[in-house]
Formats: C-alpha cells, sequence, structure tokens
C-alpha cells in the first residue's frame, strides 16, 4: 500500500482522499485492516490528531468502520460507490456544511412552528420520549447524533405538511452522515454537549406548549449555535 507524505493546510482533507483513492483503485478492500492511528500519521508525515480527523470523518461517511480493540477496517460500500457525493462535500468542505445548516435554518424554523400548531398529543409525546433519550445519551457521554436525526423528523412530521416532512426525510441521510463528525468537533468544548441538549429540549417544550413563535426561535437559535461553534474551528 503506497501512500504518500502530506503537504498541504487541510491535511486531514488529504488523508481522506488519498485513503479513498486506494479504496477506489482496489489496493484497499472490504474487510481490509488500516494501518494503526501512529503507524499512518508516521508514514504520511501528520500529527495523529490529523489522522484521528480524517478516521472520524472517513468512519460517519460509512467508508471505513472503527472497532475498539481491533482496528479500523474498509467496510462494504453498496453499489460500488464509495460515499453519497454531497456528503463528501459536506464532510470535507466547512462552508458546506455551513450552507446545510443555513438551509436547515431556513427550513426547520417553520417547520418547528408548524409543529407547534398542528402536533397531536401522541407526536408531543414522541419528542418527549426522544429529549429523555437524550438526557440519558448525555449523561453516558454518547454523542447521540441518532437520536438528534429522529427529533428533527419528528417535528416534521409534527408539522402535518407532506412537502416539508418528504423533503426533511430527502436531506436526513445526509445530516445523519454529517451529524457524528460535527458533534465530535463540537463535544471538543467542555459545556456545549450539555448547551446541545438544552437547545433540544426548549424547542420541545415549546412545541409541548404551543408557543409557535418560541418553537421557531428556539429551533433558530440552536441552529445559529452550531454554526457559530463550527466556525470557530
Amino acid at each position: 500500500m503506497k501512500l504518500r507524505p502530506i503537504r498541504t493546510r487541510k491535511i486531514y482533507e488529504e488523508i481522506v482522499n488519498q485513503i479513498k483513492e486506494l479504496i477506489g483503485e482496489g489496493n484497499l478492500k472490504p474487510g481490509d485492516r488500516l494501518p494503526s492511528e501512529r503507524e499512518l500519521a508516521e508514514r504520511l508525515h501528520v500529527s495523529r490528531a490529523s489522522v484521528r480527523e480524517a478516521l472520524s470523518a472517513l468512519a460517519a461517511m460509512g467508508v471505513i468502520t472503527i472497532r475498539p480493540g481491533e482496528g479500523t477496517f474498509v467496510q462494504a460500500v453498496k453499489n460500488g460507490a464509495i460515499v453519497e457525493p454531497l456528503a463528501i462535500a459536506l464532510l470535507l468542505d466547512r462552508q458546506a456544511t455551513l450552507d446545510l445548516l443555513e438551509a436547515r435554518e431556513i427550513l426547520e424554523t417553520e417547520t418547528a412552528a408548524l409543529a407547534a400548531r398542528r402536533a397531536c398529543p401522541e407526536e408531543i409525546e414522541r419528542l418527549e420520549e426522544l429529549i429523555k433519550e437524550m438526557e440519558t445519551e448525555l449523561e453516558e457521554g454518547r454523542l447521540g447524533e441518532e437520536t438528534d436525526v429522529r427529533f428533527h423528523l419528528a417535528i416534521a412530521e409534527a408539522a402535518r405538511n407532506n412537502v416539508l416532512c418528504r423533503l426533511m426525510y430527502t436531506v436526513s441521510d445526509t445530516i445523519r452522515q454529517v451529524l457524528r463528525s460535527s458533534r465530535q468537533r463540537l463535544y471538543q468544548t467542555p459545556g456545549n454537549a450539555e448547551k446541545l441538549y438544552t437547545q433540544h429540549k426548549a424547542i420541545y417544550q415549546a412545541i409541548a406548549s404551543r408557543d409557535v413563535r418560541g418553537a421557531r426561535r428556539a429551533m433558530a437559535e440552536h441552529l445559529k449555535f452550531v454554526a457559530r461553534e463550527l466556525k470557530k474551528e
């Protein structure tokens, strides 16, 4: 397996690209084990932190799987594609990720407002259950990206607008792929995990109390916060 020394400002992106090229060329196949983090850092002439960031992005894209105590392995990819193109752009390009958050703010603030007007008791109960799951995940130190996606999709369903709901489900897979990488970066700042939980709880409480303006405001504040934090990197 041939790897080139890294000479670029966005080091982790080049690492990701090299590993994807090796997979695309057939030099790395599904089930193959990657060299250790330390070995990759030495062979690429980069820091272990850069390697770790690249591996996290690849894992979020579904290109590799990281098995604690065993190593990092190439995953089998459907239809011979390495990863969905939009997800690649969002994971490798910070501006693309910020553009996604901006698009979500436009879409989800009004979706939350509609949910505050239209949610039935069962849908509000579902949101409450998801908030409890988030609380448990926070206490256990888990990322909780899947629960995060389910929470936002539940709001879309509670809005009772088929077009908005379909739009959310259309981008949900991309959001899911990006969330793990984004949350890992956000959680590096102490207190951010608690802030994200508090923001989601505020969205739920506004919807549950039929506070249309409050739901719109809480959703906007949440997505703006995430964008601000990611811009700091």
